[in-house]
């Protein structure tokens, strides 16, 4: 019997993102590979979210290419926990999450790495790329800073988050295993990302460097808005996953690192 087509999980979690999400929306849209899933798991949104969405699955059920549209609206206990939802909805054989505001780098995007994974089955536990950096316009503004390895494991990240968050696919099947931990607030997605990394490396799984610029990420995130507490909450993160003296000293780098540039 013929293996499914490799198929996506686009998951894009919102709360009265109606400003922003259209961005979103047209980005997955305008994907040229068709087997694609767009998961938008909302906490109740009272703006026009919803009519956003909406509107998508009519325009989708008469596109070309037509994807998956699926909506699930009720209150949550915030961005992870929607997050740990769309991990147990998610069809697709690797899931993404794209936030409200960011938007994939180009059409091709995900047909370009489908194309790297052709005939691969089982496929990688991770597949990864790079980010550039755009206003709330959507106008590039940079590329990354921290760009991604050529090989990257979870010890990669003991020097900080080197792989987007929105860059980072994961298999569906093992992500789904290492729900986001709600006990962090703002950077449960590093967590998240070390623990899958290091769950690849155990079970002997591949980690896939895609080598193109995967999304492009919204310069105002929840981490950036909220910098110093998603600091303290890494410096835990990376002293429970590397221990306190690696932590200590690669935070020393940092400021090294940051005095350097000046």
């Amino acid at each position: 019997m013929d293996e499914p087509p490799l198929k996506f999980t686009v998951a894009t979690i919102t709360y009265n993102a109606g400003a922003l999400l259209g961005r979103t929306i047209a980005s997955v849209e305008e994907q040229d590979y068709p087997h694609v899933e767009h998961l938008i798991v909302d906490g109740n949104s009272q703006d026009e979210t919803l009519a956003l969405v909406h509107r998508y699955q009519e325009r989708n059920s008469v596109a070309t290419v037509r994807h998956e549209v699926a909506c699930l609206s009720e209150p949550d206990r915030g961005l992870y926990d929607a997050m740990n939802k769309a991990l147990d909805l998610g069809t697709g054989h690797f899931i993404l999450f794209l936030n409200a505001g960011d938007r994939f780098h180009s059409a091709d995007t995900l047909s370009r790495v489908a194309a790297q994974l052709a005939g691969g089955s089982p496929y990688p536990a991770v597949v990864y790329g790079d980010t550039d950096i755009v206003d709330a316009e959507g106008r590039f503004l940079r590329h990354r800073r921290l760009a991604p390895p050529e090989r990257l494991t979870w010890r990669s990240l003991r020097h900080g988050m080197l792989v987007c968050h929105q860059a980072f696919f994961a298999r569906t099947d093992l992500a789904r295993l290492y729900p986001y931990d709600l006990t962090y607030r703002y950077s449960a997605d590093f967590d998240w990302c070390v623990r899958i990394l290091y769950a690849a490396e155990r079970q002997h799984l591949a980690v896939h460097n895609a080598r193109i610029v995967v999304a492009d990420y919204l310069n105002e995130g929840m981490t950036t808005r909220h910098h110093k507490a998603s600091l303290r909450e890494r410096f835990r993160i990376m002293q429970h996953h590397y221990g306190l003296v690696v932590t200590l000293w690669q935070h020393a780098w940092f400021v090294v690192r940051q005095a350097l540039k000046r």
